[in-house]
């Protein structure tokens, strides 16, 4: 989804290019230019744009819920890790991204969803998604987020990435997170809390053709997710008046829940051991979060989460 709006947007801008408007092309690649950082200093949301009433019926539509479980003191900062990446992260956008649920649940807390870099360098779509409140998952951004003095501040990182949604089959609980410890070292440095959150449903929406690891198509798709940035799973779900087959996902229920924090102490200068020790507890708390809370969402008794 995010692909089709970046080549509808870089479309339109080399038809600026090509057309009689080169003028407005020129005037937008100065404020580019003028403008490169701000995906790594907060963004620029606006609350009009969080707001649209078209939000409202994507969040609806599946429908998107955001389960509270414990308090968020907004005198903290937090780092939220959201698990899964599914194929289309509806659940971080819709909770994070759109609407005031969040803002009721958790009052005095201003979401930051980071994403991949390269989604910010791609002509007028970077402008949207920063009104929407997303931001780079840069160390840069992440850091800037984390910074705030007053507190108030939730960084919400989808912590298995790209990798992660080649994995983004139906019923599949497999989480990309055993090597990945930055985001422990970023909480460590900055004292924010950590927060695991998993959302169930994620993987339901779409249906990825068959490419178990080793396979010639993962092996291609892996391949390019290193050269690009991102991933490219081959899905299917839903037409607009037909269910057999389409690129709509399917309508199945998302239930967003956000566990409870864990307290973390500043340490500039973290060891190796104490990123181990503290990621260690974050996986802990991350399956205990989705032990308690399976049963509600369709998880079978006997099934849990595998850590890669």
């Amino acid at each position: 989804l995010l692909c089709l709006v970046a080549e509808f947007c870089c479309g339109f801008f080399v038809i600026l290019i090509l057309g009689n408007f080169w003028f407005l092309a020129v005037l937008y690649l100065l404020w580019l230019y003028v403008d490169w950082e701000t995906p790594c200093a907060g963004g620029r949301r606006s609350q009009w744009v969080r707001s649209w009433t078209v939000w409202k019926y994507f969040r609806e539509y599946f429908p998107i819920h955001l389960i509270k479980t414990s308090e968020l003191n907004p005198n903290h900062n937090y780092l939220l890790g959201f698990h899964p990446h599914g194929v289309l992260v509806a659940g971080a956008f819709g909770n994070f991204c759109t609407g005031p649920t969040f803002k009721n649940l958790f009052p005095g807390l201003t979401p930051y969803l980071h994403i991949t870099p390269i989604w910010f360098g791609c002509p007028f779509f970077r402008e949207y998604i920063m009104t929407a409140g997303m931001v780079s998952a840069s160390k840069e951004s992440v850091s800037y987020v984390l910074n705030n003095e007053g507190g108030g501040h939730a960084s919400v990182i989808v912590i298995g990435g790209a990798e992660e949604s080649l994995n983004a089959h139906p019923g599949s609980l497999t989480l990309n997170i055993l090597k990945r410890k930055g985001f422990i070292k970023m909480a460590l440095k900055h004292g924010a809390h950590l927060v695991p959150v998993f959302s169930f449903g994620e993987n339901e929406l779409f249906k990825q053709v068959a490419n178990p690891k080793g396979s010639r198509l993962r092996t291609v798709q892996e391949k390019l997710q290193k050269i690009m940035g991102f991933a490219l799973p081959l899905f299917h779900a839903r037409g607009v008046f037909q269910y057999s087959f389409g690129l709509i996902p399917y309508r199945q229920p998302i239930h967003t829940v956000v566990g409870s924090p864990i307290p973390v102490k500043q340490n500039l200068n973290p060891t190796t051991e104490e990123i181990d020790q503290l990621h260690a507890l974050y996986l802990q708390k991350l399956k205990k979060l989705f032990e308690e809370h399976k049963s509600n969402y369709g998880i079978p008794e006997h099934k849990s989460l595998i850590f890669e």
